[in-house]
């Protein structure tokens, strides 16, 4: 039902939902004094902006392109498959994806929130089975909109508990793909300290700890948005495997954020102390 409801406004064009999607970033700004400061900090401190100008123009696109995050799922996940391909203008480098499919092996797709990821997890999801981490929101209500999106687009969705965990384990196991958020801090004893942008961030060990339980494959991946609304363009990768661990990790999304860090989502709380972490985070430098 839920689905059936939403491909109606679904049909409606993509610069209709990064119009409102605009308006929305800026009001998400504005009300609430403590995300815009967290917006400001995290993107000042990372270091990728060359200039004060440079800034100013990164965090003014930053506010925008989050707003377009917050409205665009809609689109992405209702609209129909005709409309879908006609979003994605293009998709550079998947030639990894076939060739790890082709050596029969899992795939483990590193998708940061970046761009659109949800553009990402439908495009894959056409193309190979494919089953995603996800945190279940705190508001209920918003549980049903997720599931419908994902069962629309034949993702199959895994909860961030050991039975999440196990679903992703089987799936690698029988040379599936899965598709996990790197930039996510983990809310349990899951994780360890990694420098993230020259400060310490609480980092997901699960990725590296599947990799090594099953040989998977990394593929790190993320959808720019273009501008005017005219469409996503994919970025797909392949991942050095050797020697890798957390830090790498961060080092994967850092690389990736420097090529548009404006559709970053700086505003999310990287660096957060989450109750049960194995130890406090080093001083920040400086």
């Amino acid at each position: 039902m839920i689905t059936a409801f939403l491909k109606l406004p679904a049909r409606l064009p993509l610069s209709w939902f990064h119009g409102v999607g605009i308006a929305v970033g800026w009001l998400m700004y504005w009300i609430s004094p403590r995300y815009a400061k967290q917006v400001r900090e995290n993107l000042y401190a990372s270091g990728v902006c060359s200039n004060e100008g440079d800034y100013s123009a990164t965090l003014a696109e930053a506010v925008r392109e989050t707003g377009k995050m917050a409205t665009e799922w809609i689109k992405i996940w209702f609209a129909s498959p005709a409309d879908f391909n006609r979003m994605v203008i293009g998709c550079h480098g998947w030639t990894v994806v076939e060739e790890a499919r082709r050596r029969g092996q899992g795939i483990i797709f590193l998708l940061p929130h970046l761009g659109s990821f949800q553009i990402v997890l439908r495009y894959i999801a056409a193309r190979l089975p494919l089953t995603a981490l996800y945190r279940p929101p705190r508001q209920r209500w918003r549980q049903p909109f997720q599931m419908a999106g994902s069962s629309s687009a034949g993702l199959s969705m895994a909860s961030t508990d050991l039975r999440g965990v196990q679903k992703l384990y089987k799936a690698l196991a029988k040379s599936e793909a899965i598709a996990l958020p790197p930039d996510q801090s983990p809310n349990s004893r899951g994780g360890t300290w990694a420098d993230f942008f020259g400060r310490s961030a609480y980092t997901m060990t699960l990725p590296r700890k599947l990799q090594h339980a099953t040989g998977a494959t990394f593929i790190a991946a993320y959808a720019e948005r273009l501008a005017n609304a005219k469409g996503f363009r994919l970025e797909v990768q392949a991942v050095e495997t050797k020697n890798f661990d957390e830090a790498a990790l961060n080092r994967i999304v850092e690389n990736l954020v420097r090529r548009c860090p404006g559709q970053y989502l700086w505003g999310y709380n990287r660096y957060k102390v989450p109750r049960k972490s194995v130890r406090q985070p080093s001083p920040a430098p400086g």
